[in-house]
């Protein structure tokens, strides 16, 4: 018989009940240590304070109005998006999903309102995740996302990842857009070069094509930056954010140009819940300590710990990890053996890990975790490897 909660994810025989800084309790007082911040979502960690200050002020005076009437918290979120980031314009919505399927609209609607209305493909790349959405999914194009779900939103070509003929190829007066994650998260923490991301800026330029840019998971200080792009000194004409904008409360935002965002006017697109007065408490929160550049250089400085001691970890551990690679506090370790091995033995040491595709291992923990907490968890990540190595792991 099927449970009342469709069974669509294969869970963990986990469940906790409490959390604090970079911890996770179970009900019997059991702690784990969380190196996976809910897929990269709590930023600051579990129960920061200065997140349920403004959680709890916040629900003692509105949580709804709807986006019939201006949103005081709404406005300010905004604002400091725009003044921390390229963009001059910000539409909240509740997660990255539905950041894309807007994301998609706008490039469309870009050309559409520029008298180019055959201008709709949009191009991306293997390896990609960009939501479970009708657009999502066919954007990501893989067979894992769309089996069964046909027939697919037309309009996207799918490149290779790093194929620089292909995309050079594939360029023609139908692409609206070129939508990529500067770092894969989903697709086992895979950087895109710098240069690349700047060849990308360039090539869009000279061909009227918008850079859409996916930072829902690199985004928001993940990578030691406010968001990814800025180590390669190029902005996008539209970003989807989510995830860590929140810490924890959903909430996600599409930032765009003036001119990229010329085409949505009143009645294009809109949410229910999007931008409401208690997730935009949160993010304002949020954004006043990730934004701090004083914090962004801590993240840097504990991302450099963390990637120290895990060069340490892959050089101990030659039959179980291959390498590591990913930017600050989003790292990868290329595993040998089963990822979901690896995993696995994470949860018998009380560690808190994600596996990813490529055979990865993904380690995304609270931007503001403690130095002592980075070396218990990669203690911790030994012992798994150990038992993984020895055949003991549960």
């Amino acid at each position: 018989m099927i449970p009342s909660v469709l069974p669509t994810y294969n869970r963990a025989p986990l469940s906790f009940i409490k959390g604090a800084g970079s911890w996770l309790i179970e009900q019997d007082g059991s702690r784990y240590l969380d190196l996976g911040a809910g897929i990269a979502v709590n930023a600051l960690g579990h129960a920061h304070p200065a997140l349920v200050a403004a959680l709890c002020d916040q629900a003692q005076t509105l949580w709804h109005t709807s986006n019939l009437y201006d949103i005081p918290n709404q406005r300010a979120l905004a604002d400091a998006l725009t003044e921390h980031s390229f963009a001059d314009t910000v539409f909240f919505t509740n997660s990255g999903t539905e950041a894309c399927e807007l994301a998609v609209k706008m490039a469309r609607k870009y050309h559409f309102e520029k008298g180019q209305p055959d201008r709709v493909d949009i191009i991306t790349f293997s390896g990609a995740f960009h939501g479970r959405s009708s657009a999502g999914i066919a954007a990501a194009g893989s067979e894992k996302m769309t089996r069964g779900f046909g027939p697919l939103l037309p309009g996207f070509v799918h490149l290779p990842w790093g194929d620089h003929d292909a995309l050079n190829a594939a360029i023609n007066d139908r692409v609206a857009a070129i939508l990529v994650e500067p770092v894969q998260g989903e697709g086992g923490i895979i950087p895109l070069p710098d240069q690349c991301l700047k060849g990308l800026r360039d090539l869009c330029d000279e061909h009227g094509i918008l850079l859409v840019l996916d930072e829902v998971q690199c985004g928001v200080g993940r990578t030691g930056k406010l968001f990814a792009h800025e180590w390669a000194g190029v902005t996008p004409d539209i970003m989807m954010v989510a995830k860590g904008i929140g810490g924890g409360f959903p909430l996600g935002a599409v930032l765009a140009t003036e001119d990229a965002a010329s085409g949505m006017t009143a009645g294009t697109h809109g949410s229910t819940y999007g931008g409401n007065p208690l997730g935009c408490a949160v993010g304002l929160a949020v954004m006043k300590i990730v934004s701090d550049p004083a914090f962004l250089d801590e993240v840097n400085r504990k991302a450099g710990l963390l990637r120290q001691k895990l060069e340490g970890l892959v050089a101990a551990h030659p039959d179980v990890f291959d390498s590591v690679r990913g930017s600050g506090l989003m790292l990868g370790i290329v595993c040998k053996a089963s990822n979901l091995d690896v995993v696995a033995a994470g949860y018998a040491q009380h560690l808190l890990t994600i596996p990813a595709a490529d055979n990865a291992l993904r380690l995304l923990p609270a931007l503001n975790i403690t130095d002592e907490d980075i070396t218990e968890a990669v203690s911790r990540l030994d012992r798994a490897a150990t038992a993984v190595s020895s055949g003991t792991a549960a």
